[in-house]
């Protein structure tokens, strides 16, 4: 999730920059005296964003009121949503464990996406494994990717990771239950030629 919302940040704020850029700089242009195309609103030092016409022409319309207030009210939760997007966390810090006095214990999130990783990079079969915890920190959900050699079977390598990394990692824990979503994806190769 952290790649899309730094793609989405991304395209948000240059979208806004380039919005912000283009109307400043106009602006700042016609305030210097320089010309502008016909078309564009403002052509004077003295002109205002909306003018006294402007400003009362809908005011009487029974739809402009409820319009702006909606749109208004979409923007606002569009904005804080992209905050707590923002705040939100896509992986686990820590991982609390029970260890049976009652205290509890943290384990470092990073610490267990590696263990998890390295487990099943071991598999026959996978080239390489990545891991990341997501979830609540007493309720962890773990998401494994799984680079598969050529003839490596994916059933094989799933059922091994199931039986092994994860199985370790949710006993270790002291977890109930570890719930996890494995991708698998193929190493890419050149055709064999057969003779």
């Amino acid at each position: 999730m952290s790649g899309m919302r730094s793609t989405v940040n991304r395209v948000l704020l240059a979208l806004a920059g380039l919005v912000l850029i283009a109307v400043g700089g106009a602006v700042l242009a016609v305030g210097l005296g320089a010309s502008l195309p016909s078309w564009w609103p403002w052509d004077g030092k003295g002109d205002v964003l909306l003018s006294a016409a402007d400003r009362g022409r809908w005011r009487d319309e029974g739809w402009w009121w409820p319009t702006v207030i909606a749109v208004l009210a979409v923007l606002v939760v569009l904005a804080l949503w992209w905050l707590l997007a923002q705040l939100r966390r896509g992986r686990l810090a820590e991982v609390l464990v029970d260890s049976g006095d009652g205290e509890g214990a943290q384990v470092r999130g990073r610490a267990l996406e590696g263990v998890l990783a390295d487990e099943a990079g071991q598999v026959s079969g996978v080239a390489r494994a990545q891991a990341a915890l997501t979830g609540r920190r007493t309720a962890p959900q773990a998401r494994i990717r799984l680079l598969m050699e050529p003839h490596a079977s994916p059933e094989q390598a799933l059922n091994a990771v199931a039986d092994g990394a994860l199985a370790h990692a949710r006993e270790s824990a002291g977890l109930d239950e570890l719930p996890a979503e494995v991708r698998l994806r193929a190493v890419k190769h050149r055709a064999e030629r057969v003779s």
